[in-house]
C-alpha cells in the first residue's frame, strides 16, 4: 500500500515539470490527483502522459477566486474531501533595475505566487479532512535577495509568511502546512530565468548557478517531488511550519 493510498490531492502548476513529477509520484503512492494549470493544451497533455484513471484536470487561474473555487468544487464533486493541497503554480517575471522593473510584471508575479497560494488555502482548507497537508512551493530565493529580481524574490518571501500563519491556524485540525524551497532545477522554468540572468551578468547563467550551489549541479524535478511526498504524507506527521530546502546547499 502506498503512503498516499486513497488520498485526494490537488496539484497546481500541474503541467510544469515539478508539478507533473509530483503528480506521477503521488499516483504511484495510491493517490487521486487533480491537476490544475492555466494552459489547457499543456494540462491535457500532462494528464494524458500520466495514463491513470486516478487523475483528472481542471484549467485554473490561481489568481482568480472564481477559478479556484471551481477547482475545489470539481475535485470534491468527484472524490470527496481533500487530503493534500500542493500550491505549486508559479511565474518568474523578469530581472531589471528597480527604476525599470515593470509594475504590471510585479503584480502578475505576486498574484500567482502569493494570492494564488492564499486562494487555494482559503477555498481548499474548508473542504479538507483533518490531518491533511498543505505544501507551498517557494524557492531558495525566499532566503536571499538579489538585484533586479523584485517580483519573484518578494513573492517567495511572502509565501513563507503565509505558510507560517496557516501552520499556526490549522494545527488544531492537525493539518500540517510547510513550504518547499528548490534551488536551480533542470527545467524550462529555470532555463528562462538563466536566460534573463545571462543578459544581466554577461556570463552563462546556468554555470553561475552551479558555482553558487555546493553540490555543483542543478537538481531534478523528481528530487523535488520526493521531498513534496514527504511533506504530503504521514511520514512528516510531526512537521509543520517548516521551510524545507531542496537546493543543493545553495542557502547554506
Amino acid at each position: 500500500m502506498g503512503v498516499l493510498e486513497g488520498k485526494v490531492c490537488i496539484v497546481t502548476g500541474g503541467a510544469g515539470s515539478i508539478g507533473l513529477a509530483t503528480a506521477r509520484l503521488f499516483l504511484a503512492q495510491g493517490a487521486r490527483v487533480m491537476l490544475a494549470d492555466l494552459p489547457t493544451q499543456a494540462l491535457e497533455e500532462a494528464a494524458r502522459s500520466l495514463a491513470s484513471p486516478q487523475v483528472q484536470w481542471s484549467a485554473t487561474d490561481v489568481s482568480q477566486a472564481a477559478s479556484v473555487q471551481a477547482l475545489i468544487e470539481a475535485t470534491t464533486a468527484r472524490w470527496g474531501p481533500i487530503d493534500v493541497l500542493f500550491s505549486n503554480a508559479g511565474n518568474f517575471g523578469t530581472v531589471a533595475p528597480i527604476d525599470q522593473y515593470p509594475e504590471d510584471t510585479f503584480d502578475a508575479v505576486y498574484a500567482v505566487h502569493v494570492k494564488g497560494a492564499f486562494l487555494l488555502a482559503k477555498y481548499g482548507v474548508p473542504q479538507m479532512h483533518d490531518g491533511g497537508s498543505v505544501v507551498i512551493t517557494s524557492s531558495v530565493a525566499a532566503t536571499r535577495g538579489d538585484p533586479g529580481v523584485y517580483g519573484y524574490i518578494t513573492a517567495k518571501h511572502a509565501q513563507v509568511g503565509l505558510m507560517r500563519c496557516l501552520a499556526k491556524e490549522l494545527a488544531p485540525r492537525r493539518i500540517r502546512v510547510n513550504s518547499i524551497h528548490p534551488g536551480p532545477i533542470a527545467n524550462e522554468f529555470q532555463r528562462a530565468v538563466e536566460a534573463d540572468l545571462t543578459k544581466l551578468i554577461h556570463r552563462d547563467g546556468g554555470e553561475f548557478f552551479d558555482e553558487q550551489t555546493p553540490l555543483g549541479r542543478h537538481g531534478t524535478p523528481q528530487e523535488v517531488a520526493q521531498s513534496v511526498l514527504y511533506l504530503a504524507s504521514a511520514q512528516s506527521s510531526y512537521t509543520t511550519g517548516l521551510m524545507l530546502m531542496v537546493d543543493g546547499g545553495m542557502s547554506v
